[in-house]
């Protein structure tokens, strides 16, 4: 898929929203990827993840388990393993650290692939590379339907973006936006459900 295309698709689908965002990593923002609002509708959601899928597919390593952070990965992952015919699980944050819950296990053996739906600073990804890796199973690489960060993330691993752009982000104590009393929406999912 091309970088117009996949826009495109953003853009019709009202994914991709102007205003004044506080993203999951803190930083403010005058552009958001709400990519559940493309992910709702399965052809596109099959599409971008076939990108995934084709990417990885081309390792040496075999796929065991796709796993991702909650909330917004999770139907990347459903999808992504649905398409390689593996497992797919979830992280979700317990007491501020991601933490597999509800039975979930990776063993030692298992290569696994860590999907997100946007990628920003990449700390909840990061964060899901650790724990994978604590279990001593092997990571793959990350593979997302965005990469705000244009390339810039380093995750440590091979890292794939269906689309990949650099998107203007802004400390909060020097955000314009702020100065400008334009209201500040929180629209990602870093907090809900966490259980204390």
């Amino acid at each position: 898929m091309d970088k117009k295309e996949a826009l495109r698709i953003f853009e019709t689908t009202g994914a991709l929203q102007n205003g004044h965002f506080l993203l999951s990593s803190g930083l403010h923002s005058p552009t958001y990827f709400q990519c559940a609002l493309v992910l709702q509708y399965p052809r596109y959601l099959e599409q971008f993840c076939r990108e995934i899928v084709d990417y990885f597919r081309e390792e040496d390593e075999i796929i065991n388990v796709v796993i991702a952070p909650a909330i917004g990965g999770i139907v990347v992952a459903q999808e992504v393993g649905r398409q390689l015919g593996v497992r797919s699980i979830y992280a979700e944050r317990e007491n501020g650290k991601m933490t597999l819950r509800r039975g979930f296990a990776i063993d030692p053996s298992e290569n696994v692939l860590v999907v997100e739906d946007v990628i920003t600073t990449g700390g909840s990804v990061k964060e899901v590379i650790e724990l994978v890796e604590a279990t001593g199973a092997f990571v793959v690489g990350v593979g997302c339907v965005v990469d705000r960060s244009g390339g810039k993330v380093n995750l440590g691993v091979p890292m794939f973006a269906v689309y990949s752009t650099k998107m203007v982000t802004y400390k909060p104590e020097n955000c314009p936006l702020c100065m400008q009393k334009i209201p500040l929406t929180k629209p990602g999912s870093r907090d809900v459900g966490e259980r204390a």
